[in-house]
C-alpha cells in the first residue's frame, strides 16, 4: 500500500528557534515523504481519486501544472500504479527539481509562468489544454483540485493535533496553491477554534489583500521569487474561512535567513520554509508569542532542492539526503 509510506511525518523540536523567540517552536518535517515533500499528499489523494472515479484509464498520462514538488509525487506514484505523467514547470523551477522529476520519469515542458489558468503561456493553461487535447489524459489540477485541502484536512492536520497532543496554538505555513493551509487548518480549527492559522506569502503576492479584502486588488505586480508560494491569482483550493492571517517577506531576508539558520543548526531548509524562518524575524514582536505557546512550522521540503538559487556559492552540495521513506520504483 502506497499510503503506508505517506505523512506521519516527523514533529521536531527546534531549539534554536525556540530559544531565539523565547517559546516552543516545533517543526514538521515534510521532506521524509518518499517524494522528499509535503505535495505527496495531495498527490496520492488526486491520483486516488482520479482511478477511484473513472477519469483516467490504466496506462494513461497524469498532468500537472507544478513548480516541482507535487509533479514529482505525481509522477513517482503514478509510476507505481502503472501510469505515466507529464509536468509543466515554470522557467523559474530550480534546477535539481527538473533533474528530480526527470530521473523520477517525468515527460516535462517548461514554460513561461505560473500565472493562472487566463494566461496563454502559463504551466497551468498549458496542462489543461495538454490534457483536453490528448486522449486518456487526466489533468489533476491541484489549484483547483478538493482532494488537495481534502488531504491535509484528513492527514496532516491530524498528525499535528496528535503529535502535540492538542496543545497546539499556532499554525504557520507558506502559502501556494493554498490546500495545506487550508485543510490543515480546518482540521485544527475544527478541534481548538481559537488556534492561530498563519500564512506566509512573498511581497507582492496577492493573496493576503483576499484574505483581507474578499476581493482582488485594482493593481497587481510581480511578486517576489520565492519558489512554491505566492500567487497572483486565487486558486480554487485556498480556503480563506480558516486562515487567520498573512505576513508577507521578501526574497533577500528569506534567503538571509535560510543560510543563518543553516550556520547555526547545519539543517538546509527549502525556500518556502525560509521563508517561514523570515517572517518569524520579521515580525516576531507582533506575532506576539509567550512562553507557553505551541507553534508548529510546515517545512513542506528540504533544502537539497534549492542550492542552486537559495544558498550561498561557498556552500558545497551535500551528499544527498537519506531520510525520506522510499517504496520501489
Amino acid at each position: 500500500m502506497i499510503r503506508e509510506f505517506i505523512g506521519n511525518t516527523p514533529l521536531r523540536h527546534c531549539d534554536a528557534l525556540s530559544t531565539r523567540y523565547h517559546t516552543n517552536i516545533f517543526i514538521k518535517e515534510e521532506f521524509h515523504n518518499p517524494g522528499m515533500s509535503a505535495k505527496d499528499r495531495p498527490a496520492l489523494f488526486m491520483i486516488e481519486d482520479a482511478i477511484a472515479k473513472k477519469k483516467i484509464k490504466p496506462g494513461g498520462i497524469f498532468v500537472e501544472a507544478s513548480s516541482g514538488n507535487t509533479g514529482l509525487g505525481i509522477t513517482l506514484i503514478a509510476k507505481k500504479l502503472g501510469y505515466r505523467a507529464k509536468i509543466f514547470v515554470s522557467q523559474s523551477c530550480s534546477t535539481e527539481k527538473i533533474d528530480l522529476l526527470i530521473k523520477a520519469g517525468a515527460d516535462i515542458e517548461i514554460c513561461e509562468n505560473s500565472n493562472g489558468l487566463h494566461d496563454f503561456n502559463s504551466t497551468q493553461f498549458r496542462a489543461q489544454s495538454f490534457a483536453s487535447t490528448h486522449p486518456n489524459a487526466y489533468f489533476t489540477n491541484q489549484y483547483y483540485n478538493t482532494q488537495n485541502i481534502r488531504a491535509h484536512y484528513k492527514t496532516t492536520g491530524p498528525e499535528i493535533w496528535k503529535q502535540t497532543e492538542g496543545s497546539i496554538t499556532h499554525f504557520i505555513a507558506g502559502v501556494g496553491t493554498g490546500g495545506t493551509i487550508s485543510g490543515a487548518g480546518r482540521f485544527l480549527k475544527e478541534q481548538r477554534p481559537n488556534i492561530k492559522i498563519w500564512g506566509i506569502e512573498p511581497n507582492g503576492s496577492i493573496l493576503g489583500h483576499f484574505l483581507k479584502q474578499r476581493t482582488l486588488p485594482n493593481d497587481t505586480t510581480a511578486f517576489d521569487p520565492i519558489e512554491g508560494i505566492g500567487r497572483n491569482f486565487i486558486p480554487g483550493s485556498f480556503d480563506a474561512a480558516y486562515v487567520d492571517h498573512i505576513f508577507q517577506v521578501n526574497c533577500h531576508e528569506t534567503k538571509r535567513m535560510a543560510n543563518e539558520y543553516y550556520s547555526q543548526t547545519g539543517i538546509m531548509t527549502g525556500f518556502s520554509s525560509a521563508a517561514v524562518i523570515a517572517a518569524l524575524d520579521r515580525y516576531a514582536d507582533k506575532m506576539g508569542f509567550s512562553k507557553t505557546d505551541i507553534v508548529v512550522l510546515f517545512f513542506p521540503d528540504h533544502g537539497d532542492r534549492y542550492i542552486s538559487k537559495l544558498y550561498n556559492e561557498h556552500i558545497h552540495r551535500p551528499t544527498p539526503l537519506q531520510t525520506s521513506r522510499h517504496f520501489n520504483f
